[in-house]
Formats: C-alpha cells, sequence, structure tokens
C-alpha cells in the first residue's frame, strides 16, 4: 500500500502499485489533464511509472520550468521520425535537448540543408497532430541491439554495446516508430505543441571524433506556446544584429586570422577600448585596497604538476620546446592561469598575519587550448588577458573579503551597464583534490559568506574546480541572455600544495586560505560582450571615439581643426571629418561607426565660434559656444567611477 506524498504534505494511500496517471486522477480532473509528467523523490518519471512503494511525488505542468526540458526531448524525437518517413534509408544516431532547443544527428550520404525545413516541419506537425501515446518497453541487451542491427540501425546497435553492462536498455515507441532512450517522456507527441522551428543545419563527427563518420546535425527550437517562440526568435535576430564580430569588422575594432588560430589583432580604435576598460579595472582595484603584480608566461612544468593543474589542464595547456642545452631536459608550459604564480609572490619571504588580507590582482596573459570548433570570435579565444586577483587571508576573514567583492563587482557591472545578476553556488566536483574535510570547511565557510552578504544563489551541482567551491556570477544583458562572468572560490588546497605559509598572531606558521576571483572573466570575453550590450553604441566615457568635428562647408575648416585641438587637450578622444561630402553621408558615415557625438560646424558655427552637437543615432541637437561644449562633452564623458 503505497503512501504517496504531495507538495503540500498530504498523503494519498493506495491499495497496489499506482501509476502518476492514476495519482494525477485521484486528486482531481484538472490535474490529470494538466500533469505531463512527474518528480518522484527529486527524479523525473514517466506518469505510466508504476509506483510500489512511499515516494514523494510533484506533478510536471505546462507551465513548470521542468517542461521545457520535455517539450525539447520529445521533439528531438519528432523530429527523427519525420526525417525517416521522409527520407528513406537515413540512419538516427543521437539526439537531445539542448538549452533553447534540441538537435538529432542523422546518417545520411546527402546532407540536409535549410531547403528540407519546411517538408520536415510539416510532417512533424502531422506527428504532434496524431498525439501517439509514448510507450516504455525493456529488452535486453542483445535482443536491443539485433532490433537495431536488423532496421539498418547501426549507430544505435554500437550505443547500446558500449552502454555499462548494468544499464538497462530502455526503448520507447510513438505509434510504429520506435527509439532508443532513457527517457523520461511525456504522455503522447501530442504535448509538444506546435511551438517549435527548425533553425540550422551543421556537420558533426559521430561522437565528436574527427575519425569517426561525418553526420548531418539538424538543430531545432521548441517552446510551451508561440508567444515564448516568437521572443526567442525575436532574441536571434536582435542578437544577429548585435554579433560582435559583424559590428568589430564595421567599428574596425579587431580581427582574427589563421596565422595566430584563437589570437585578437586590435586595430587603433579597438585597443582605445581595450585600455578605458582596463584603466577603469585598474582605478577601481587600487581603490579597493589591491596590489597589481606581472607574473611570467611560461613556467616550468613542475609548477603545474605542484599545484595539481597539470592533471587537470594538461589537455588545454600549450608547452613550449627550447634548444638551449642547458634547459633542454626542462619541460615548460605557457600559463593557463595566474593562480600558482600569485602563490609564489606570496612565498617570497616571510608573510606575517598583519599583511592579511593581502589582495593580489594582475591582468595576465594566460593561453589555453580550445579546439578550432570552439572558438567563437574574441569571446572564446585562446591567448587571452585574465581579470584576475587573489586574495590571501585568514580563514575568520572569508566573510568580509565576500562582503568587499561582491559590492566591488556591483557597482562595476552598474556602471558598466549591467543592472542585474544571478548567483550559482558551484560545489565539489567528481575529480578534485584535498579531503571530504577541507570541502567541508571550504563549502561551508563559502555558505556562510553568502548569508553575511546578503547573496541568495541556486545550486549549480559539481561544478567547482578541482581545489574549491565557487559562486558564479551570472549577468543579464539588454536582450535577455546571460553570460557566466565573475566567479569567487574558496581554495584550502593550493596553499597546501604549494607550501604557502605567515607567521600567525600566536607565532605559529599557518596556511592562508586563496580566494580566487574575478570580474569580468577575461578582458576579451567581456569586450564581446559589451559590444553586443551596447550593440556598439557605448556611453560616451567608454567609446574609442567620442567626438567627430565635422564641415558642412570648407570655409569652416580651420575652425573645425580649432576645435577638435580644443576638445582634444581635455582627454576627449576626437576623429575630424573635412571630406568634400555632404553632410547627410557624413552622419550616415558615423551612424554606423557608432559614433556618440557629432559635432557639426557651418559657416556660421565658424564666425560665432560655435558648435552643433548632434547626439548620434538619434537627431536631437543643441547649438553650445565653443567652450561650453568643450565643458559640457568633458564633464559627460568622466568614467563613473571618477565623478
Amino acid at each position: 500500500m503505497p503512501a504517496i506524498t504531495l507538495p503540500d504534505g498530504s498523503v494519498r494511500q493506495f491499495d497496489g502499485a499506482v501509476t502518476g496517471t492514476e495519482i494525477a486522477a485521484a486528486i482531481g480532473p484538472g490535474l490529470a489533464k494538466a500533469a505531463l509528467a512527474m518528480d518522484v523523490d527529486g527524479a523525473t518519471r514517466d506518469l505510466s511509472t508504476r509506483l510500489e512503494v512511499d515516494a514523494a511525488v510533484r506533478f510536471i505542468t505546462r507551465k513548470d520550468e521542468l517542461a521545457l526540458e520535455m517539450i525539447r526531448h520529445d521533439a528531438a524525437h519528432v523530429l527523427a521520425e519525420a526525417v525517416q518517413a521522409l527520407y528513406p534509408g537515413t540512419q538516427v544516431t543521437i539526439g537531445p535537448s539542448i538549452e533553447n532547443g534540441f538537435y538529432y544527428d542523422f546518417a545520411r550520404n546527402e546532407p540536409f540543408t535549410p531547403e528540407d525545413f519546411p517538408a520536415i516541419e510539416a510532417k512533424m506537425r502531422e506527428i504532434v497532430a496524431r498525439n501517439s501515446p509514448f510507450i516504455r518497453s525493456v529488452l535486453p541487451r542483445d535482443e536491443a541491439s539485433q532490433f537495431f542491427l536488423d532496421k539498418g540501425e547501426k549507430y544505435k546497435a554500437e550505443l547500446i554495446h558500449d552502454l555499462p553492462a548494468d544499464q538497462e536498455i530502455s526503448l520507447y515507441s510513438q505509434g510504429e516508430w520506435i527509439d532508443l532512450c532513457r527517457g523520461p517522456h511525456m504522455r503522447g507527441t501530442g504535448d509538444i505543441g506546435t511551438a517549435f522551428k527548425l533553425m540550422k543545419v551543421a556537420g558533426a563527427y559521430w561522437r565528436g571524433d574527427h575519425r569517426n563518420a561525418m553526420l548531418s546535425r539538424i538543430y531545432g527550437t521548441a517552446w510551451r506556446d508561440q508567444k515564448e517562440l516568437d521572443a526567442h526568435l525575436l532574441q536571434i535576430e536582435e542578437a544577429e544584429k548585435r554579433d560582435h564580430r559583424r559590428i568589430g569588422k564595421e567599428m574596425g575594432l579587431f580581427h582574427l586570422q589563421e596565422e595566430a588560430t584563437g589570437s585578437v589583432f586590435w586595430h587603433p580604435k579597438g585597443w582605445k577600448l581595450y585600455r578605458k576598460l582596463e584603466d577603469f579595472m585598474r582605478r577601481r582595484l587600487d581603490a579597493t585596497g589591491y596590489q597589481e603584480v606581472k607574473t611570467p608566461q611560461v613556467l616550468d612544468r613542475k609548477l603545474w604538476e605542484a599545484s595539481g593543474h597539470w592533471e587537470n589542464y594538461r589537455k588545454n595547456m600549450f608547452m613550449a620546446t627550447v634548444e638551449d642545452k642547458d634547459e633542454a631536459h626542462r619541460a615548460l608550459a605557457l600559463k593557463p592561469m595566474n593562480c600558482p604564480c600569485h602563490v609564489l609572490i606570496f612565498n617570497h619571504g616571510l608573510r606575517s598575519y598583519r599583511e592579511l588580507p593581502l589582495r593580489m590582482a594582475e591582468f595576465g596573459a594566460c593561453h589555453r587550448y580550445e579546439p578550432s570548433g570552439a572558438l567563437h570570435g574574441i569571446m572564446r579565444v585562446r591567448a587571452f588577458t585574465q581579470d584576475d586577483a587573489h586574495i590571501f587571508c585568514e580563514e575568520g576573514q572569508i566573510a568580509d573579503e565576500t562582503v568587499r567583492f561582491v559590492a566591488l563587482l556591483s557597482a562595476i557591472y552598474k556602471d558598466l551597464g549591467f543592472e542585474s545578476f544571478r548567483v550559482k553556488f558551484s560545489d565539489r566536483p567528481a575529480t578534485r583534490a584535498g579531503s571530504d574535510d577541507v570541502w567541508d570547511r571550504a563549502e561551508g565557510a563559502l555558505k556562510d559568506a553568502c548569508a553575511i552578504a546578503g547573496v541568495a544563489y541556486e545550486l549549480n551541482p559539481g561544478e567547482g574546480a578541482f581545489y574549491g567551491p565557487k559562486l558564479e556570477f551570472v549577468l543579464r544583458d539588454a536582450i535577455g541572455r546571460d553570460w557566466q562572468c565573475g566567479t569567487l572560490q574558496v581554495d584550502f588546497v593550493l596553499p597546501e600544495r604549494l607550501d604557502a605559509e605567515y607567521v600567525g598572531e600566536d607565532g605559529t606558521r599557518q596556511r592562508p586560505v586563496m580566494l580566487h576571483r574575478a570580474i569580468l572573466g577575461s578582458f576579451e570575453r567581456f569586450l564581446g560582450i559589451l559590444i553586443e550590450q551596447h550593440a556598439g553604441r557605448f556611453p560616451l566615457w567608454l567609446a574609442p571615439v567620442q567626438v567627430v568635428v565635422t564641415t558642412i562647408v570648407s570655409d569652416a575648416d580651420d575652425f573645425a581643426r580649432e576645435a577638435a585641438a580644443a576638445l582634444q587637450k581635455t582627454g576627449l578622444d576626437v576623429a575630424l571629418d573635412l571630406r568634400n561630402e555632404k553632410i547627410n553621408r557624413k552622419v550616415a558615415d558615423h551612424i554606423a561607426q557608432r559614433v556618440p557625438v557629432l559635432a557639426v560646424v557651418g559657416r556660421r558655427e565658424a564666425e560665432e565660434r560655435s558648435l552643433v552637437l548632434r547626439r548620434l543615432p538619434g537627431r536631437d541637437q543643441v547649438t553650445l559656444p565653443l567652450a561650453e561644449a568643450v565643458a559640457l562633452l568633458r564633464a559627460e564623458a568622466t568614467p563613473p567611477d571618477m565623478v
């Protein structure tokens, strides 16, 4: 007689084994109609699952966030059935749900193209309208493998062969079509709804290995209703307009090329933008007690072995070889991160508790090997500058330093145009250094610090660094996308592994706690985010070109030069446009270049020694005497930390 505990604490008794469908019906017809699946003791299950023992049950309805993942999972199955119905002989391989959608990889002699999408989507809608129930069955391993081989599905047979020996082999049918799947699924294909769309095709190697066959991957997106789908498609459209690669090219900020794969060539305007951000960050750090350092880029392998990075990051590290016979025996590596170097600085000389907390910052150049297929503009590169700092402190200082860090991070994000962020708490990963006792202390200290700092967080299980738990600060940009940027990590492990110590108040040698923290993450990635956040139209203080002085007639050229010089003298970044072009053409050109302010000079302005200030891309303008215009723009261009 299973007792089923519901979210409100009430308990339902049943005479024997009972399915989720039966439980929902017993509660009421409304729930029976709305329930798509159920959460049983924390695990998602089909409604057809029979419960034979006591359990806590929560029903998943369409309004539940978890329903999105199930809609996408089921949509992948419907996509696969539609493809095989339309293109006989196509083999199905793997088709998971992913963020915002799903995909399925197909083995076919001729790759799919977007021109195939209308027919596939139409067939998918037929399958959804049919509303075939998802029915689970379990087969012995050999029988399941032979089932797919008999259908000509060698990829599915290979998947079955490679599954752990103790794993149950489950299949799901939707009408006559059957797929290998662990589940769970909703009740039937009709639960998917019609708010889906196929988005793009791509090539993908079987199991991600370039030595295997190339498959044809179809990506799709699926949502709970048309309103959500339309909002997502609008966001994609807006994201394409804001793509930092396109804007970077149009503005002449940077470029990338194969002679330095994954590294950025910064052009003058782009480097100006970079330096403004760096100067802003440096001022903020100086004002909050950080000491800036600079450490080498190439270090001996022995350091990375001692720190634990060799074991955990070797595949992402670039090695260096030397021909010098005196160093030929040494293995050198480009640093993928700065933290061990900062411990070496801490260890240089005897430290006292009076020096703690010691906040050590570096805009450190780092290199990490990223597969070429993973590179993305300047947002994912191989060579980057990490906005990095490490705080060496006593255990009792962790909470105070967390409060200080969160306040600094919040202020910086706001100054850069981000009004909100959320926080994830990532705890111990499966592969880690340090004992469980050490991890208990580190996680406990970070949770206590969050409580004191007033930081609410969501759990991100198993995603901590190998040396300690971390907070991940996730920004939301102007079009609703999330970006994980800042981090704060509590580390008891590296100080132990690298023998860091200080003299405590009682005269004994003690280990410091090491707080790893970043605000931007990397300059390259954050600048890409900033470009997309502002669509290239930066606030005046950050814009690489802040003012363009231009003329309507050549008679005004001399005064335009004088005005540009006066603006430049105050520190403004000014360009001069004396081209023999119509003013409308000049305005259009500078709007395309995302210039914030156009200072226009005609014959009258030259005579009256004034400027017409036009805020681009709008039409609003004001005429001011030169001195007033200079003072106004200088004040507006003052960075927010200097106001």
